[in-house]
């Protein structure tokens, strides 16, 4: 896998950089205060975070057969306050929403996320190196069944 980020002086954003994957995508970065053009590196960390969780969830959900309509995982981090400001804690919250009424097994929802904790997120097993991730299930409101 390649990636790089381009920089340079003629750029009207001083603060702005351009990173390029190996299968052609980019994506604007903004080191600014104000994130006019883009997130910051460390912002693009915990979005990679919850994206790549998100695809093991849904995923195994969807071979469990569970009615699943929608996804969403946030994460909640906490940076150190001196250089190099990497993350002390995250929280994910996945919030998992049913298709109708049909009740999620709240065990496969649990089992997923664990999978991905566990087993299958390259991007969570290289934090949890150095940081604690915290792991909440909100259900949306509808009790799931055992």
């Amino acid at each position: 896998m390649i990636a790089r980020s381009e920089w340079t002086s003629t750029d009207p954003n001083p603060d702005g950089y351009t990173a390029h994957s190996q299968s052609g995508h980019a994506i604007r970065l903004d080191a600014s205060a104000e994130r006019l053009e883009g997130p910051s590196p460390m912002e693009v960390v915990l979005m990679a975070l919850c994206a790549c969780t998100s695809v093991d969830v849904v995923s195994i959900l969807q071979k469990k057969r569970q009615p699943l309509a929608s996804l969403t995982v946030r994460a909640e981090a906490v940076q150190r306050e001196t250089p190099p400001r990497s993350f002390k804690t995250i929280k994910l919250i996945y919030t998992v929403r049913t298709e109708g009424t049909t009740p999620f097994s709240r065990k496969a929802v649990e089992d997923a996320v664990a999978l991905s904790k566990e087993k299958y997120c390259s991007v969570s097993s290289m934090l949890e190196k150095s940081v604690k991730i915290e792991f909440v299930i909100d259900f949306a409101g509808l009790e799931p069944l055992p």
